[in-house]
């Protein structure tokens, strides 16, 4: 099928039509991000869909193959949501024009037509089709996807429909990736919205640089996979593959395929954070997101079809798991160490489900490192340094999780599995101002991967030694050798008159209220 959308020459257009979409969805019963986001995600992947598989189509068709869409009509975008346009029909024969659904519903039906359909046919076909026999991988992410959207939450048809016009402009195709952000990264700029203002859905960000940082550390190979268990909106996995596709020289159609296919694997607890994940790497060009839905500690899970192939070990683990949570015995007892510190069991669980060879990358909360008064924490450290090679730290300033709602300080570990740790390379950022408005930028890592190959010393690097680690009881913090004490010179007397000055001042701003009542 033909489109009529319009190209984005500049981020500021693609931008802007994002924004178009978000501000007639706040003014229609979804005035915060965590309601409008959700909203937008299932259809904008319903647009983005359509014209995948319309371009599947017509290649299928240059070579003489056979092609199998994953919704049938009236199901498809270009049937019920697309504006109607006589002029532009489907390639195959007796198809009807674009929109020809909406138009029925609209100008030969009653108002509250278009709902009637959305809510009573469309979404429970969407939601059931993991349940069809042999139902395709991507027919169960579609159903992953709709899986929480219980109805249209926008308040009126005619707000309806201009969300439609709306998204079906922004097309994939429309983006001239030369000058403009991909729509994927602009979605990503949306979902931190989720995080801003105190809402909940600040948990699941982990802010972009941090996690390019990673994935450049790691380095993720074609033919390797890749996994998060506790993935949020995915933006560990999608980076890894953007970092995959660009790094690697060129590759074969079955490695293409196995990168878009079988090598991206993670899991998610949170309804409202599940679809968003699978749509997120469905934008970015992951074609089947094995992720699993359910709780990774304790083992409950809400759905797995999308995860069933998936292998035992990981070669790659990428990922943050959530600050300062609480579990319960149901998932203790499912780990040798038993604590209720989150962080603590997504240890355990991330050096369990590495490979031999098997590298990872996590951020982890400061207390977790310098813990020794509670034995599960100093017996997972002990294990880590036992079962991997942990071979550097870096110190990160505080405040980097500020905007998603998270002040605790942190740090990045790296670490292989299949080798004892013999020495710790440290690199130390936290002397850097960070803030809402100051976020922590890629630049300040130029110093760590340019000493990083070496594990050189520096004013912000040192070494030390395994036995040094076990003398403190497995303490793993970074403590800064190198690092400069700021001593105040200010004499005595200085001080006195300051204190005095500031009396004064107080004295001042007392009378002045005083006077003022």
């Amino acid at each position: 099928m033909k489109n009529n959308a319009r190209k984005h020459a500049t981020q500021q257009s693609l931008n802007s039509a994002v924004w178009g979409v978000c501000d007639i969805m706040r003014r229609s019963n979804c005035a915060g991000a965590l309601q409008y986001v959700p909203e937008l995600t299932w259809i904008l992947f319903l647009r983005i869909l359509d014209e995948r598989e319309a371009r599947e189509s017509e290649q299928a068709e240059a070579v003489g193959a056979a092609f199998s869409p994953s919704l049938e009509a009236p199901f498809r975008w270009q049937d019920w949501a697309a504006p109607y346009d006589d002029s532009l029909f489907a390639r195959s024969a007796g198809e009807r024009p674009q929109g020809w659904k909406r138009r029925e519903l609209q100008e030969e039906g009653v108002q509250g037509d278009l709902f009637r359909f959305v809510n009573g046919d469309l979404l429970p076909y969407l939601k059931g089709l993991r349940n069809r026999p042999n139902a395709a991988p991507r027919q169960k992410v579609i159903s992953e996807i709709m899986s929480g959207v219980e109805r249209v939450r926008i308040d009126t048809e005619r707000n309806f429909l201009d969300v439609l016009d709306r998204v079906h402009e922004i097309r994939a195709e429309a983006v001239d990736t030369t000058h403009v952000f991909t729509l994927s990264q602009v979605y990503e700029g949306l979902l931190l919205k989720m995080g801003e203002k105190g809402n909940d859905g600040g948990q699941f960000f982990t802010p972009r640089e941090i996690i390019r940082i990673l994935v450049r550390a790691i380095a993720p190979q074609p033919g390797e996979t890749v996994y998060d268990p506790s993935c949020g909106t995915g933006g560990f996995l999608a980076q890894a593959y953007e970092y995959m596709r660009e790094t690697a020289e060129a590759m074969t159609p079955d490695q293409i395929d196995q990168l878009k296919h079988h090598t991206f694997y993670g899991r998610e607890k949170e309804n409202l954070i599940y679809p968003i994940a699978l749509a997120n790497l469905v934008l970015h060009g992951i074609d089947q997101p094995n992720l699993w839905h359910g709780n990774t500690l304790t083992g409950v899970e809400t759905y797995g079809g999308l995860f069933r192939n998936a292998p035992p070990l990981f070669d790659v683990i990428l990922t943050n798991p959530p600050f300062g949570g609480k579990e319960g015995r149901e998932a203790q007892t499912r780990f040798a160490y038993k604590t209720g510190a989150t962080q603590v069991l997504f240890l355990q669980h991330i050096i369990d489900s590495l490979g031999p060879g098997g590298r990872c990358g996590v951020v982890l909360d400061e207390g977790v490192l310098f813990r020794t008064n509670e034995t599960a924490f100093v017996q997972t450290k002990r294990k880590l340094l036992d079962d991997c090679d942990l071979w550097c730290i870096v110190s990160l300033p505080p405040n980097v999780f500020v905007a998603a709602g998270g002040g605790v300080k942190t740090n990045l570990l790296f670490f292989t599995k299949g080798r004892p740790t013999e020495q710790i390379w440290y690199y130390d950022l936290s002397d850097i101002k960070v803030g809402k408005k100051t976020p922590l930028t890629a630049d300040k890592f130029e110093g760590f991967f340019r000493l990083l190959p070496g594990r050189e010393n520096s004013e912000r690097s040192w070494s030390v030694s395994r036995g040094e680690i076990e003398v403190k009881n497995f303490d793993l913090k970074a403590v800064n050798p190198n690092a400069r004490k700021e001593e105040d010179a200010r004499t005595p007397e200085e001080l006195l008159d300051m204190i005095e000055a500031k009396g004064q001042e107080i004295a001042e701003a007392l009378a002045s209220l005083r006077d003022g009542q």
